[in-house]
């Protein structure tokens, strides 16, 4: 069973699992078709992908997949704690540019379900976070692009206190938003 909370993005939806535990600890289903459909988050999967950053500070992104192999995300944190953004980069959308950021982590066992027209990134609030999310299509390097996680039009609070980031250089030459040619289009209320 999930709990469903919508965002004030359309389409962008955070989960929470139920999680059945005792003084052994907890079993939770992470991933339903159905009930992720009734959740409106209905995709087909068909890859898993395990990111592991050692260090506090860690930020990756804002990256996307673009048509003919954009990737819907099921994102969710298996060890330690991050701060999880999605950027609405559909063009014609009511929220073309905003963001949304949630905390997810261990503990709390949240997930965020992000669909295709979104540029996704994350910020590690502790040591030896992972990541751990399904895709909707296979990586297609020929098709992958890039924002700033630092841009000022986009102007996102990573929730980092004190101390540099680690960023990849890849991140640091990503594309500014100011100009960006969105290759996704806003569908209406169906995302």
């Amino acid at each position: 069973m999930l709990e469903r909370q919508a965002t004030l993005i359309p389409g962008l939806v955070l989960l929470e699992p139920r999680r059945f535990g005792d003084a052994r600890g907890f079993s939770a289903e992470t991933w339903n078709a159905r009930a992720s459909k009734a959740a409106g988050a209905e995709v087909d999967f068909v890859q898993d992908n395990h990111s592991f950053s050692i260090q506090t500070g860690t930020i990756r992104g804002l990256h996307f997949q673009a048509p003919p192999h954009a990737q819907a995300k099921l994102v969710r944190c298996g060890r330690g704690r991050l701060f999880d953004v999605a950027v609405d980069i559909r063009a014609g959308s009511p929220t073309y540019g905003r963001w949304f950021g949630v905390e997810l982590s261990f503990e709390n066992g949240r997930q965020l379900f992000i669909p295709a027209g979104f540029a996704h990134g994350f910020a590690t609030l502790e040591p030896e976070t992972e990541i751990v999310y399904k895709c909707s299509d296979y990586y297609a390097p020929e098709c992958e692009g890039a924002l700033r996680y630092d841009d000022p039009d986009l102007a996102i609070d990573w929730g980092l206190s004190g101390g540099a980031a680690s960023i990849s250089e890849k991140d640091l030459s990503a594309s500014a938003f100011r100009g960006f040619a969105s290759p996704f289009l806003w569908k209406g209320a169906a995302g």
